[in-house]
């Protein structure tokens, strides 16, 4: 076992020179040195979050006269979101798409982004990040290593899709309902009734042909893309969780950068986030379309039940700050 883990320290090692050498191949000391920066996501060519990240490659490059090189890797090309996380904490010349849900490994509060049904409008998640609250967190998450580029990605708002039709709340006792491997979505479909199950998404669509799961949860693109429809056929508009994402780097790399880079890479990367916003609401109304159109039984609910077992959650987290529900509430209602 100690063998396994030196030999794949060492292989992280080798890939963050290798990553780090395209970058530094092109230094020099005159203002015409370019910068490789190497984007890595885990999702597919054609969704959203790739179709934000071409834009951000378009707009850093042609904004910076060719100084930022872009380079993109969807669908995990260098490796999970953990890895190309060590990788920016090593110094590689990367920024890495993940979620505040992930972030909170290192930075406990930040998971309260991804807590449900925590606004009623996404924008007033967007809103939050624009806080010096939020800021002081930006702080802690420096300490660590780490630093948000652009906090301005929407990924959609998470629906609920099972083998058995879900109304309310006790529909779901007893149900295996699929979620990612972190504490946030453990512990929320928890309070909310169901039994959550962590798996990878990829084997989400066996698990359900297969009976070891009964649903599972994603925003619409999502379920559509993995064919969650095509073995449950029952859709519960639950919106228990709107999810905005940050993209982060390591501090060495960013600190790495003339300062007019660093603004560059920031400013394009929230246009390329209003741009993908568009993308997202088209792709979840084209969804919905798709779904009726299959015979897909599509129940809009009463989500009061849901939201009052929701606010369980703040007593399920004991790293979180005690007054951390407040704080977001007098936030939220200190929202023009």
């Amino acid at each position: 076992m100690k063998n396994g883990k030196t030999m794949s320290s060492l292989l992280l090692l080798v890939m963050v020179a290798l990553l780090t050498a395209c970058s530094t191949a092109d230094a020099g000391n005159s203002p015409d040195q370019v910068y490789t920066v190497n984007i890595a996501y885990g999702n597919q060519p054609g969704e959203p979050v790739d179709q934000m990240a071409r834009k951000w490659k378009e707009l850093a490059e042609e904004r910076s006269n060719g100084r930022l090189n872009i380079r993109l890797y969807p669908s995990s090309q260098l490796g999970s979101e953990a890895d190309v996380v060590e990788q920016a904490l090593f110094g590689s010349n990367v920024i890495i798409f993940t979620g505040y849900d992930f972030l909170m490994n290192f930075v406990p509060d930040l998971g309260v982004m991804t807590a449900p049904y925590l606004v009623d409008d996404v924008e007033d998640l967007f809103y939050l990040t624009t806080t010096d609250w939020f800021k002081s967190l930006e702080d802690d998450l420096r300490q660590e290593g780490l630093e948000i580029v652009t906090t301005n990605t929407l990924y959609g708002e998470r629906h609920l899709m099972t083998t058995k039709e879900v109304l309310t709340p006790e529909d779901l006792k007893g149900l295996k309902i699929r979620v990612p491997n972190n504490q946030m979505y453990i512990h929320t479909f928890s309070v909310l009734g169901a039994s959550p199950t962590p798996l990878p998404l990829s084997d989400m669509y066996a698990s359900l042909q297969q009976g070891v799961i009964d649903g599972a949860e994603n925003p619409l693109p999502v379920l559509s893309g993995s064919k969650t429809h095509e073995v449950a056929k029952f859709l519960a508009l639950t919106g228990h969780t709107k999810i905005i994402s940050p993209w982060v780097t390591g501090n060495e790399f960013m600190d790495s950068l003339p300062a007019d880079l660093r603004d560059i890479l920031q400013t394009t990367g929230d246009e390329a986030g209003e741009f993908e916003k568009m993308i997202v609401a088209e792709e979840e109304e084209k969804v919905l379309e798709d779904f009726a159109s299959q015979g897909i039984k599509i129940n809009e609910i009463d989500v009061e039940p849901f939201k009052e077992r929701a606010q369980e959650i703040f007593n399920r987290i004991p790293e979180w700050s005690p007054d951390l529900q407040e704080t977001i509430q007098e936030l939220l209602d200190n929202c023009d």
